[in-house]
């Protein structure tokens, strides 16, 4: 893309090329301003390189096919190898004619569009490694004065920069020349400028120190806007949604919907806009055209926004782009969802085959369907953002997600709040108390239970007030509040039995035996997680029996009987591998272990908090694999 520092890069290789000797012939240079508004053409190029060659004047020949042949002529009984770099062509007639007639040089050519019809050597050029462009912003202000130590005393702020530069040379160079201006300023100051402007370009570009060493401006704004105006209409519509997409990342198929074009044309289109080196194609794990994502440069995103927002026409074609891709990730979400909650002698849910299908598919989306959530907060978008939000929470829970799930659910909140709908409203903050839970904000979570308790009870819903209740109950447990967590699951276990919610009641004795073991009453949890087990068997919900046994065993080590314990976690540690649960496996293992030390067997304590610190690798839990490796490495040999 433009700014990636693809002519610097060549000069650089030529000059290191003829230290070594390889060039004895010298080297030739062309600009080409194929970017500009009015390109080099070859007819004028070989004027130039004639020029250079020393044929002018009187020497040259009188038309243009007689200065070709005298350009080849040369090339041919020139001896010495000679460098040609023909820079910044758009288009390979600018160059094709220029091509020596012989095999003795070499051609370098740099371009922003990649000709792929041609049999010609090609080489990419991506963005810098992190690293590289902190290097280059601290290379650039020592070389200026070597007393310059903002980059050692500020780090945090110059990886920053380097972020919001999006690590594209061009926008570091820039950025570099502004910290020498500003000599006595921080990099953090820069660095709030440009996050407050919202849009690098601007900043930058108003702060630009005038141009390289090839005299070029060093601006970034218009070398966005000559790469886009170059474009076909049907390529610019599409880089400008894309630019508008959810997610830094995004797949094919949502792409298609966001566009509403089929998937082949998008497809092609895409193509076309990689070729320009406008999007950048990551190919999913399966290879498949299906699976492949497409990303653009952050500096093109906040360019291809800029352009919709200046334009009324343009602000509705995007809105009606984004409740297409809406639509679709609803569609496919709520079916992902069915599929992760699927039980036993229901329905099957169409479109995921399996419950691996379901996670990968989640999995690839995540990013652009939490982002998408955030759509929710504006009005037109609110009631599709809801139900994505609510299709999402299972999903994100299982994968330990917990931020996404606060960010998620606080935003379908607020849109529902908005619109009126105190049942959604509802499950947003049942949501919301869950991921609470589990990061420990254990008093905010107790709020926003409470809250959906009052919500469902005021629409009728005995179902989810029960859900609710049982819900207040654990986010009362985690408190260290027991006996008002047997209250709060006693009263949900009551209203499920009423409705003949077999299930929901056996969520309602699981956790009423957690609550009872927290309060010393062993003999009766063992009693309620026995019970839950039973019905959780009966529902056919084969996951949350695990957890069922999970929880039996706690009961039944506390209360002295190690052997009965061992044996319902390993009932339980088959289940969560039959489901992949990794992080339930963890904890399963961690208990074993603790069993198998109780009952002096230290070899297989070991072995279990091994695998456990496996499991929660797997499962994104550094914390607990740390904690039960160290424990493991505790163990006397």
């Amino acid at each position: 893309m433009g700014g990636i520092g693809k002519t610097a890069l060549a000069v650089e290789a030529a000059h290191r090329a003829r230290g070594k000797g390889w060039f004895p012939g010298g080297t030739l240079f062309v600009d080409l301003r194929g970017y500009d508004d009015d390109p080099v053409t070859a007819d004028q190029a070989v004027l130039a390189l004639l020029d250079a060659l020393g044929v002018r004047d009187r020497d040259l020949p009188p038309t243009t096919e007689r200065q070709y042949d005298t350009y080849r002529e040369l090339l041919a009984e020139r001896r010495e190898r000679t460098l040609l770099i023909l820079d910044n062509a758009s288009d390979p007639s600018q160059y094709l004619p220029l091509l020596p007639g012989t095999d003795c040089h070499r051609v370098l050519i740099t371009s922003r569009d990649r000709p792929n019809a041609l049999s010609i050597r090609l080489i990419d050029l991506e963005t810098l490694d992190p690293e590289d462009s902190v290097s280059l912003v601290t290379r650039a202000l020592h070389n200026t004065d070597e007393r310059d130590d903002r980059a050692a005393r500020e780090p945090d702020a110059l990886r920053e920069l380097a972020d919001l530069c999006g690590h594209l040379p061009l926008a570091l160079q820039i950025a570099a020349g502004m910290l020498r201006r500003r000599r006595h300023r921080s990099i953090a100051s820069l660095v709030t400028e440009i996050r407050e402007a919202g849009d690098p370009t601007s900043v930058l570009d108003g702060g630009s120190p005038g141009t390289d060493l090839y005299g070029r401006s060093l601006v970034l704004r218009p070398v966005l806007e000559t790469s886009y105006r170059r474009l076909p209409a049907d390529q610019a519509r599409l880089l400008r949604l894309l630019c508008l997409a959810p997610g830094v990342e995004t797949g094919t198929e949502a792409i298609a919907a966001l566009a509403d074009l089929d998937m082949e044309a998008a497809l092609s289109l895409l193509e076309d806009l990689a070729a320009t080196h406008l999007v950048t194609p990551v190919r999913g794990v399966d290879g498949s055209t299906g699976a492949m994502r497409w990303r653009l440069h952050d500096l093109v995103r906040v360019f291809g926004a800029g352009v919709v927002a200046g334009d009324a026409g343009l602000r509705e074609e995007e809105k009606a782009a984004r409740e297409r891709v809406l639509g679709f990730y609803c569609r496919w979400a709520e079916a992902a969802d069915d599929r992760l909650k699927w039980l036993p002698g229901r329905r099957m849910p169409e479109l995921f085959g399996d419950r691996a299908g379901a996670l990968a598919w989640f999995d690839g989306e995540r990013a652009g369907l939490v982002a998408a959530v955030g759509w929710a907060r504006e009005e037109r978008f609110a009631e599709a953002g809801v139900r994505l939000a609510l299709c999402l929470a299972a999903y994100l829970d299982w994968r330990r997600y917990f931020d996404d799930g606060i960010s998620v659910a606080d935003a379908a909140r607020v849109a529902a709040q908005g619109s009126g709908d105190r049942f959604h409203e509802a499950g947003a903050w049942n949501n919301l108390g869950l991921a609470m839970q589990e990061v420990g904000r254990e008093g905010e979570a107790i709020e926003a239970h409470t809250r959906a308790r009052d919500l469902y009870r005021a629409t009728g819903n005995r179902d989810d007030e029960a859900m609710a209740w049982n819900n207040l109950g654990l986010a009362l447990w985690e408190a260290g509040q027991a006996g008002k967590a047997i209250e709060a699951h006693t009263r949900a276990r009551d209203l499920y039995q009423a409705a003949g919610e077999r299930r929901g009641e056996a969520d309602a004795w699981t956790s009423l035996g957690s609550a009872l073991r927290q309060a010393g009453q062993a003999g009766e949890a063992i009693e309620a997680h026995t019970r839950a087990r039973d019905l959780y068997r009966a529902t056919g919900d084969r996951h949350r029996e695990g957890l069922a046994w999970y929880n039996l065993g706690l009961a039944l080590w506390h209360t002295g009987r190690v052997e009965e314990a061992i044996e319902a976690y390993g009932k339980d540690l088959q289940i969560c591998r039959e489901f992949e649960d990794w992080y339930g496996e963890g904890h399963t293992l961690h208990n074993l272990a603790l069993a198998h030390e109780e009952s002096h067997h230290p070899a297989e304590a070991r072995s279990a908090y091994l695998q456990a610190a496996d499991a929660y690798t797997r499962a994104n839990a550094p914390t607990e694999a740390a904690r039960v490796r160290n424990r493991a490495a505790e163990l006397p040999e």
